[in-house]
């Protein structure tokens, strides 16, 4: 199995693997002709490696935020609501993007991503939180926590957007771009409450 470094931004993959599904013949075929015994043939290319890569560790940090203000006394409960669903939705499609590296032979080598090289309420495009953030959530009470989680939250899932969308240019595996497009509809409308909740608070 190949190794590939956990780093975000790190430059294009070396090798494009193949991923198999069971063909379906009685399937219709469309205007691109394939064979009909690899119609369900899935290749995953450099551009889906990347997402899925620089995507698990991104929703590791998700998964953590919500649970340094699910831990707090007093929070408000649609904050504690937001960030359950957020945990709740970001699990499972972590489990699934490491089963994808295994399908494709890709050997994912956790590493601390939390903060690393990033500055702090990040802009470099990927929403990582900095280690400073991260601690900046864990000293707060309740009432300061929930404004810096929807905050910290909103810049998370714009990068996650961005990466999404990068993915749906460039990718071609029909379950990363399926997850792209999810990951676009979720985080928005996820956004768009965040938004709400700092109006209210």
């Amino acid at each position: 199995m190949k190794k590939l470094p956990l780093a975000l931004g790190a430059g294009v993959f070396s090798l494009a693997l193949v991923l198999t599904g069971c063909s379906d013949a009685s399937a219709p075929t469309g205007e691109n002709t394939a064979p009909s015994d690899t119609s369900s043939t899935v290749t995953a290319n450099d551009a889906d490696e990347m997402f899925v890569t620089m995507m698990i560790p991104h929703h590791q940090q998700a998964i953590e935020m919500a649970d340094i203000v699910l831990a707090k006394d007093g929070l408000d409960p649609a904050v504690a609501e937001l960030a359950q669903q957020i945990k709740d939705a970001q699990g499972p499609e972590m489990e699934r993007m490491l089963g994808w590296l295994d399908d494709w032979g890709v050997e994912y080598e956790p590493d601390d991503m939390g903060g690393m090289d990033h500055d702090s309420m990040d802009d470099s495009g990927d929403g990582m939180m900095s280690e400073e953030d991260m601690a900046t959530l864990e000293e707060a009470d309740a009432t300061q926590a929930s404004r810096i989680f929807l905050e910290q939250m909103i810049v998370h899932h714009d990068g996650a957007v961005d990466m999404a969308r990068t993915a749906l240019e460039d990718g071609q595996n029909q379950d990363v771009l399926d997850l792209a497009q999810q990951v676009i509809d979720d985080q928005t409308a996820e956004i768009s409450t965040m938004q709400d909740l700092l109006n209210e608070l």
